[in-house]
């Protein structure tokens, strides 16, 4: 091993670092489990432009009290120096092993350092935290979570006071000042007890809930007639979202609501699914079972941080897990079109969605007269242009939405919200209900209607260092040695936006209106597009693919076409990165 791992292993091995670290560390080097401490120690766990995410343990490049304690109190310091508007930092934390200890950790420090604090009382979704930062006039937040990963992880995420996470400058300045700190003794920290009974930390819940309660109910769309005969099944997959969405739900009238009991305490094991993601087919197990016995009409799955929302319907008797384009696609048009009934369409209604976000949403807000706005993907960037709408005044925001079960039906929260999406798709569902359709058939509606995109998403996990370098690879291979033909299609254009340029067959020009990012689009002769990004929060380089054919039709040969020419451009990005990786 290099001489700085080893002379980090050592650092580690002996105080100041606590009893549990150091024989953590000596406990694997007794073991000889030299792969092991190099990945620990290799590198600082990164911050991030969105914070930091990693497995927890001893380590430098590990989730623990010195790392998340570097971090805060390098956001103290920046706090200090540079306040934004609001007093005080919201905290919140999900599920996940170590999120309370983390989360009393970050407002001791900022305690410490002058800064006061409003701790959540108990374990909250991160959209309650964003709105929280809103309402209580907070200058940040900090969400203790790992969203939907495996259950050794955690993360750190920061939020500004428009409730959206950081940005540029931000980010940047921010990452600046955390990647300049590595000495524990910088830390800044009081006594937790004693920073409750001095009033700099505060705890909150109960009013929070109740005012962001009482702007989603102002917010609905629709109204069922209470009580709803609809039939809900709801699963927390063991995170925050028990603690208000069943709540919520029944207090809008839908009384039919049954809870997956073995996921329903929260549980940072998450001991029933390989993986919390309601992306994730295995993860609804338990929930299409209950389902088909209680016959629901809708099951509706949050990740811990219930941030993303997972739906499944009825449909012909069978329970159809919906996609992210799909279930977005779905909402918006709800949204709209009871927007639209209601004659509260504007010319300066607008739609946000990221680059990967199924073009099918573009064509429907066009239909509705409604504007789109493309960013960069990571919901930090749709907050971005909220925030500019509300300064502007130009555009008012009427949904924003992104392909990884990410949406936000409301304007006062600037994350992505499966909390008011849930009550949102289960008005949908109940709209459709009393007229005797269900959410598939809409879709197959929408299909005749504006065209058949099929999307899908592909990903390579690579892990460590070694994945580092061939995420690296694939990205430097595919920029420049682009291939001129996938799926026997000629590539018509490529789009770079880390350069910002576009190339075609007329030559090389530049773009703008994004910030650079490492993410490269393809689109093929056909218009089928599929663009590569690596992920800013796991070790995966990710393909996102979409087909289009016209619409008019729904028959099965239509149908099967898109996925036919989706299954031939995964096996050429597979042969692809073959060549590369070996």
């Amino acid at each position: 091993m290099e001489k700085k791992i080893t002379d980090r292993i050592d650092l580690w091995s002996n105080p100041p670092y606590d009893e549990q670290t150091t024989q953590e560390v000596r406990t694997l080097l007794e073991a000889s489990m030299f792969e092991e401490l190099e990945d620990r120690f290799y590198r600082s766990l990164e911050f991030g432009t969105g914070g930091l995410r990693g497995k927890i343990g001893a380590g430098t490049n590990r989730m623990n009290i010195y790392t998340v304690g570097l971090a805060t109190q390098a956001l103290a310091a920046y706090l200090n120096e540079r306040p934004p508007e609001g007093d005080g930092v919201v905290i919140s934390y999900d599920s996940r092993h170590m999120s309370d200890d983390f989360s009393k950790e970050c407002a001791s420090i900022l305690a410490a350092n002058g800064i006061k604090v409003y701790l959540f009382e108990q374990l909250m979704p991160t959209p309650i935290c964003s709105y929280a930062i809103r309402h209580l006039g907070a200058c940040a937040g900090i969400m203790i979570t790992a969203s939907h990963n495996p259950p050794e992880y955690n993360g750190y995420k920061v939020f500004w006071n428009d409730g959206g996470q950081i940005v540029p400058p931000v980010d940047r300045e921010l990452v600046a000042r955390v990647s300049s700190l590595s000495d524990i003794s910088l830390i800044k920290k009081t006594d937790y007890v004693s920073a409750l009974s001095k009033g700099m930390i505060v705890l909150v819940g109960g009013e929070v809930i109740s005012s962001y309660k009482h702007e989603l109910s102002a917010a609905r769309v629709y109204c069922s007639p209470a009580p709803s005969p609809l039939r809900i099944v709801y699963t927390p997959l063991h995170g925050t979202g028990i603690t208000v969405i069943p709540d919520i739900l029944r207090d809008a009238g839908y009384v039919n609501l049954l809870l997956v009991d073995e996921q329903s305490t929260p549980d940072g094991n998450f001991p029933t699914v390989k993986y919390p993601n309601p992306e994730e087919a295995d993860a609804l197990e338990m929930a299409v079972a209950l389902a088909e016995k209680c016959d629901a009409d809708i099951l509706l799955a949050t990740d811990p941080d219930a941030d993303r929302v997972g739906v499944g319907v009825r449909h012909n008797g069978k329970y159809l897990l919906l996609n992210g384009n799909q279930a977005g696609t779905l909402l918006l048009y709800f949204v709209l079109s009871n927007l639209k009934e209601q004659k509260k369409l504007t010319p300066e209604s607008t739609i946000i969605k990221t680059i990967v976000t199924t073009e099918m949403q573009r064509l429907i807000a066009q239909s509705f007269g409604c504007q789109t706005v493309d960013v960069l993907t990571g919901f930090k960037w749709i907050a971005d242009k909220m925030l500019a709408f509300d300064s502007s005044g130009e555009n008012k925001f009427v949904f924003g939405g992104e392909e990884s079960y990410g949406y936000l039906p409301v304007n006062f929260v600037r994350d992505k919200d499966a909390v008011s999406a849930s009550l949102f798709f289960c008005d949908m569902a109940d709209q459709l209900k009393r007229s005797g359709r269900t959410m598939y058939d809409l879709l197959e509606e929408l299909y005749v209607k504006y065209g058949k995109f099929t999307d899908f998403m592909h990903y390579v996990v690579l892990e460590g260092a070694a994945g580092m370098q061939k995420i690296e690879l694939i990205m430097k291979r595919f920029r420049e040695n682009p291939p001129q033909t996938i799926a026997a299609r000629k590539v018509s254009s490529v789009k770079d936006f880390k350069l910002q340029v576009i190339t075609a067959a007329d030559g090389a020009k530049k773009f703008g209106g994004f910030p650079l990012s490492d993410v490269l689009q393809y689109t093929l002769e056909n218009g089928t597009c599929f663009t590569i990004r690596p992920s800013g929060t796991e070790p995966k380089i990710k393909f996102y693919i979409s087909a289009y054919t016209a619409p008019g039709t729904n028959d099965s040969a239509n149908a099967q076409s898109g996925e036919r020419e989706i299954t031939s451009i995964k096996n050429d990005i597979n042969r692809i990165l073959k060549e590369i990786t070996g």
